[in-house]
């Protein structure tokens, strides 16, 4: 991974949601607002990412609409509310890219790259080799390896994962953490 001093506006970040942003339930979907809990510092960490990336787009696999048990009108209200109270604490994501498909060989679901290509296609100025994949599972790492981007592993759901393996450039414990590390060397 580059020194972090490298990372400025002409930088995109790809973040995974569940995991991530808000704690994943186990073994389940996360169907409503209700469910729906950031993980501490996540805000905050996305007001200082908002300062320092040109972009900053959500990928998600969202195989629970596929299966019929989330609701596309639920799923579309968490993404409101969600961008909403980012913004109320001074951060912005800039698109949402969700994989409703079930099965693994869609083009657009992770690990495969079809949500970062069609973000690239669709919002000028992404260059995917200046761009940086956070995930909580190794699907999310061969995403980024995929694209091209660094990658930045969040061990919350995975413990067992190596962190050693080949497709993570970095580890940090939470947004916040790797939110605060950077925000010091730019």
């Amino acid at each position: 991974m580059p020194g972090l001093n490298k990372i400025d506006k002409t930088w995109t970040l790809f973040l995974d949601r569940d995991g991530v942003i808000n704690h994943e339930k186990h073994q389940d979907y996360i169907h409503t607002w209700d469910e729906f809990n950031f993980y501490e510092g996540t805000k905050e960490a996305i007001a200082i990412f908002a300062k320092i990336f040109k972009h900053i787009i959500v990928v998600t696999n969202q195989r629970g609409v596929g299966k019929g048990v989330t609701k596309l009108h639920d799923l579309e209200l968490m993404h409101k509310n969600m961008i909403t109270e980012i913004e109320k604490s001074g951060g912005r994501i800039d698109a949402i890219y969700f994989c409703p498909d079930v099965e693994d060989t869609s083009p657009n679901r992770k690990p495969n790259p079809g949500m970062g290509l069609q973000a690239a296609k669709d919002i000028p100025g992404i260059d995917l080799t200046r761009s940086i994949m956070i995930g909580n599972t190794l699907s999310d790492m061969q995403f980024g390896r995929n694209l091209g981007a660094q990658t930045i592993f969040l061990p919350t759901t995975r413990p067992e994962v190596d962190l050693k393996d080949g497709r993570i450039d970095a580890v940090y414990a939470s947004l916040i953490a790797f939110a605060t590390d950077l925000n010091k060397s730019v």
